[in-house]
């Protein structure tokens, strides 16, 4: 995949990480569920599209509510494993598809909700949003989902991401600041905001398990070859050395809730 404002339109593929994601990328706090809950994500009966939905950890982690949820992924790899991680945990209310987030191939009007998880940056946004709307019922819900570290406040978050740099320099996935909102391009004439909440979490991370997680990101094992993926983590463990265990890393969370304004 190339997305010409990301990574300098450097190519990056997450069906690489499938294995290090599937292990070490269900890392969203229990929190950031029990709040989806609240604000109506997942309720009995409900049918939840999830786009870019990757190993499935979000339909995986919510299946015990009672919705039924179709995991939808680009890449054949990361649906692969999600269907794999949900036959052996004996779920089965959700179903994988292989699919863009631009171009579903589901029917108008079948979804109550669509939940986008970390992923909506990766989808041209006008198209998505347009997909997104036309398979969502009248007043459907659309929660847009994303966790990101804090280097600004972290040491060892800004460490990591120099590290990252050092392999790959045309990565742009670092740096994040303090969230600020502001109503989309994308959802005018389909969506009216509905719930904005962002929160802050330190999370715990066994070494192994960080060095997992980042391995998995887009910066490493998405765009470097098998031996840079090698070196840098070898190099990386070197630099955690110093520091004892558990991590614990400064996150922040935010939820963006959207209703859709067609008409019946």
């Amino acid at each position: 995949m190339k997305i010409v404002n990301i990574d300098n339109g450097n190519e990056f593929d997450f069906g690489k990480t499938s294995e290090d994601y599937a292990k070490y990328r269900d890392i969203y706090p229990e929190s950031m569920y029990e709040k989806l809950i609240s604000f109506g994500v997942g309720k009995s009966g409900q049918t939840i599209l999830d786009l870019g939905s990757g190993t499935a950890v979000i339909p995986v982690r919510l299946s015990g509510t009672g919705a039924r949820f179709f995991a939808t992924d680009i890449s054949e790899n990361q649906i692969r494993l999600g269907r794999s991680i949900a036959e052996k945990k004996g779920i089965g209310n959700i179903d994988f598809r292989v699919c863009s987030a631009e171009q579903t191939g589901f029917d108008d009007n079948s979804f109550d909700v669509v939940t986008a998880a970390q992923c909506f940056g990766y989808f041209n946004a006008e198209r998505a949003a347009e997909e997104i709307c036309r398979v969502l019922k009248p007043n459907g819900m659309f929660c847009k989902i994303f966790m990101d570290w804090l280097p600004c406040e972290d040491s060892l978050i800004a460490e990591m991401e120099n590290l990252v740099l050092k392999y790959n320099p045309g990565w742009s996935g670092g740096g994040f600041e303090k969230f600020r909102y502001s109503y989309p391009y994308w959802a005018e004439g389909r969506f009216e905001i509905e719930t904005i909440h962002s929160y802050r979490e330190t999370l715990e991370f066994s070494k192994e398990a960080w060095i997992g997680r980042v391995k998995s990101c887009r910066g490493v094992g998405a765009a470097l070859s098998e031996s840079e993926t090698g070196r840098f983590v070898k190099e990386y463990r070197g630099l955690l050395e110093k520091y004892g265990e558990p991590l614990r890393l400064k996150h922040q969370i935010h939820i963006e809730i959207y209703r859709s304004v067609k008409e019946v």
